[in-house]
C-alpha cells in the first residue's frame, strides 16, 4: 500500500465510490465549525465560567430570548449541553463496508442492513454477513444496540418503514393519520401472515406497541421505551390501531417509522423469556432456520412475504470484533458483506476485483459518556476540561483519515434542532489544566472503558484521547477495553449505578430529530442517560414534545 493510499482523503475516497454516497458525504454532511480552528465562534468555551443557567448564552452574558417554537428548544437544549458538557463530543461516524463485487446493495445512513435490498448479479443466492458483534438475544423489544437490530430485522417489519433515503414508507401500516392532538391512527395491512402462517391481527400491533411502552404488557421492562417517548399506548378501533400520545407528539410518525417492531402476542405469552430470545416468529422476508447464540443466525428466504420473495434464498449473519478478521474473510470468500472497513484497509479491498467498498456518513454520533454522580465527573468544570483536552482534527484526520465530521454538540447537521451556532471544543491545554485545578480535581486517574470493533476504530479512538488527557499536568487517563455487549448491557440496564463511570459508545438517531439523542440519553428520566441533573435540559425537552414541527 502506498503512502498515497494510507492518506486518502475523504473527498478524493468518496468520490471515488462515487453515487449518493460521495454526493451526501462531500457536500452536506461536513459539521459546522468543524475545525475547530481558534474556537473563536464555539458556545463552549467556558472560560468565564458561566454554564448558562441564567439564561445567557454561556460566553459573554448576554440574555438569549426565550426560545418559542419546538426546533428552538431542542437548539437551546443543544447548546446548553455543549456548555455543561455531559460529554467528551467526538465525530459523526461515517460506515464503510466491504462488499463482494457479485453483489448490488447501496449502504444506508441507519446503518441497517436489510438482506431483502441485496440483490446477486452472479453465484449462488446466499449471502453472509459479518458484523463486529452478534445478538443479545433475538427479543425484537428488548435491546438498544445495532449489531441486534441488523440480526432482528430480517425476520421482523415495523408498522412504518424508511427507504435507503431515510423517507417514511408504508410496511405493515398501509395508511396513518392524525386524528387530533394525542391520537394518531394507522391502517394495517391485509393479507400479512406470521412465519408460523399465522394471520397478522390489528391487536398483534396494538399489543406490540404496548410491550414497548408499558412495562406491565409482555413481561419486560422494555429499554426502547424512549424511542417511542411521549407514547402512552395503542388500541384496537374499528378494525384499525390507534396510538394515544402525551401531547402532539410531533415525532410519532417518524418514530414508529425507525422504532417497534411487530411480533404475534400469542407467540409471545406463550412462550418464557429464554425461547423468545432464541428464535424469532415475524412477519419479514426471512425466517430463522438455525440459531447459535454468540456464534451466528441462519435464514431462508420466507416465500409468503407480503413485500415479494427476496432474491437472497440463504443468508448468514456473524461476527467477528478484529476489523482486519472482517477484511480477511471478506477477501477469502468467506464472507460477502462486511462493517467498518478502517481507512487504512480501503484500498485493499477497493483495488480486488471480487470485492468494492461502499460508505456513506451514518446518523450516530460518537462520544465519551461521564457520569454525572461521581467524582471527578460531577463537576461541570472537570468535564469542560476533559473536552478542552481533545484535539478532535487530529483523531479525524490521523485515527480517521478524514473519514468523520467533528461535533460539539449531541445532534448531528442536518436534524431538526441542530444548533448551528455550537462549535466543536477547540483544543486548549492551558484552559483544560485551568479548569481542572478550578474543579478541585487536579490529581484526578481516570480510566476510559471503550468496546473493541464495534465502531469504526473505536479502540484507536479511546487511546488517543486518552492519550491528550495524559498531556495535562494534573490528570491521567488509562483505557480499558471491554466486549461491546458487556458494555451495552450495564449502558441499558437503567440502573445509573451499573453504568462504567467514562465510556466510549456510539447513537444512531434515525428519526434525524435532536428529540431522539437527547431524551433517552440526556434527560433525568433517560433510559440510557448518565446526566441525570439538568432541569432546564429537561424542561425544554419536555416542553418541546408538546409543541408542532417535528420531523
Amino acid at each position: 500500500m502506498s503512502q498515497d493510499d494510507e492518506n486518502m482523503n475523504r473527498r478524493t475516497y468518496l468520490t471515488y465510490v462515487g453515487g449518493t454516497a460521495a454526493a451526501v458525504g462531500v457536500a452536506g454532511c461536513t459539521g459546522n465549525g468543524g475545525d475547530g480552528s481558534d474556537g473563536s465562534d464555539s458556545g463552549g468555551d467556558g472560560s468565564d465560567g458561566s454554564d448558562g443557567s441564567d439564561g445567557s448564552d454561556g460566553s459573554d452574558g448576554e440574555d438569549l430570548p426565550e426560545p418559542e417554537t419546538r426546533e428552538e428548544h431542542l437548539q437551546r437544549a443543544n447548546l446548553r449541553l455543549n456548555q455543561r458538557a455531559p460529554w467528551v463530543y467526538l465525530n459523526r461516524q461515517y460506515s464503510v463496508y466491504g462488499i463482494a463485487s457479485r453483489l448490488e446493495w447501496d449502504a444506508r445512513r441507519d446503518e441497517r442492513i436489510e438482506a431483502q435490498a441485496i440483490s446477486v448479479a452472479e453465484g449462488d443466492p446466499s449471502v453472509t454477513i459479518t458484523q463486529s458483534s452478534m445478538d443479545s438475544g433475538l427479543d425484537p423489544h428488548d435491546h438498544r444496540e445495532t449489531p441486534t437490530d441488523n440480526i432482528v430485522i430480517q425476520s421482523y417489519d415495523g408498522v412504518l418503514g424508511r427507504n435507503a433515503d431515510g423517507d417514511v414508507i408504508d410496511a405493515l401500516a398501509t395508511d396513518y393519520e392524525r386524528l387530533e392532538e394525542g391520537r394518531v391512527r394507522f391502517e394495517i395491512r391485509d393479507g400479512v401472515t406470521f412465519h408460523n402462517g399465522d394471520t397478522l391481527q390489528p391487536s398483534d400491533v396494538a399489543y406490540s406497541i404496548n410491550r414497548v411502552v408499558d412495562e406491565n404488557v409482555g413481561g419486560i421492562a422494555s429499554p426502547q421505551r424512549d424511542q417511542l417517548a411521549g407514547v402512552t399506548g395503542a388500541e384496537v378501533v374499528d378494525g384499525g390501531v390507534e396510538v394515544i400520545s402525551d401531547g402532539i407528539n410531533p415525532t410519532v410518525f417518524s418514530q414508529f417509522a425507525s422504532y417497534c417492531k411487530v411480533v404475534q402476542e400469542d407467540w409471545i405469552e406463550s412462550r418464557e423469556s429464554s425461547a423468545i430470545n432464541s428464535d424469532m416468529n415475524g412477519t419479514g422476508p426471512f425466517r430463522v432456520v438455525e440459531y447459535e447464540q454468540d456464534v451466528q443466525v441462519v435464514y431462508e428466504a420466507y416465500e409468503d412475504y407480503w413485500g415479494g420473495t427476496p432474491e437472497v434464498e440463504e443468508l448468514t449473519i456473524q461476527a467477528a470484533s478484529e476489523s482486519s478478521t472482517r477484511v480477511s474473510e471478506l477477501l477469502a470468500g468467506e464472507t460477502d458483506l462486511i462493517v467498518n472497513v478502517p481507512p487504512q484497509e480501503v484500498s485493499r479491498v477497493r483495488d480486488e476485483d471480487t470485492t468494492a467498498v461502499t460508505a456513506v456518513p451514518s446518523t450516530r454520533v460518537v462520544f465519551n459518556a461521564m457520569r454525572y454522580d461521581v467524582e471527578p465527573f460531577s463537576s461541570p468544570e472537570f468535564r469542560q476540561a476533559m473536552n478542552y483536552a481533545i484535539d478532535l482534527d487530529s483523531i479525524i484526520e490521523n485515527i480517521l483519515q478524514g473519514f468523520a465530521d467533528a461535533t460539539g454538540q449531541p445532534t448531528l447537521e442536518g436534524f431538526v434542532g441542530d444548533n448551528e451556532d455550537v462549535s466543536p471544543y477547540p483544543q486548549d491545554v492551558e484552559e483544560a489544566e485551568r479548569l481542572v485545578e478550578e474543579s478541585g480535581h487536579a490529581g484526578a486517574e481516570i480510566t476510559l472503558e471503550t468496546p473493541v470493533g464495534r465502531y469504526l476504530r473505536d479502540v484507536q479512538i479511546a487511546q488517543a484521547v486518552a492519550s491528550q488527557i495524559n498531556e495535562l499536568s494534573n490528570v491521567s487517563c488509562d483505557v480499558e477495553q471491554r466486549d461491546f455487549a458487556s458494555l451495552a448491557g450495564e449502558v441499558t440496564s437503567g440502573e445509573l449505578e451499573n453504568f462504567p463511570h467514562f465510556y466510549l459508545l456510539g447513537w444512531g438517531n434515525t428519526t434525524f430529530d435532536a428529540s431522539q439523542t437527547i431524551i433517552p440519553l440526556l434527560t433525568s428520566d433517560g433510559a440510557l442517560s448518565s446526566y441525570r441533573e439538568d432541569e432546564e435540559v429537561d424542561e425544554l425537552m419536555a416542553e418541546s414534545q408538546n409543541l408542532p414541527g417535528g420531523s
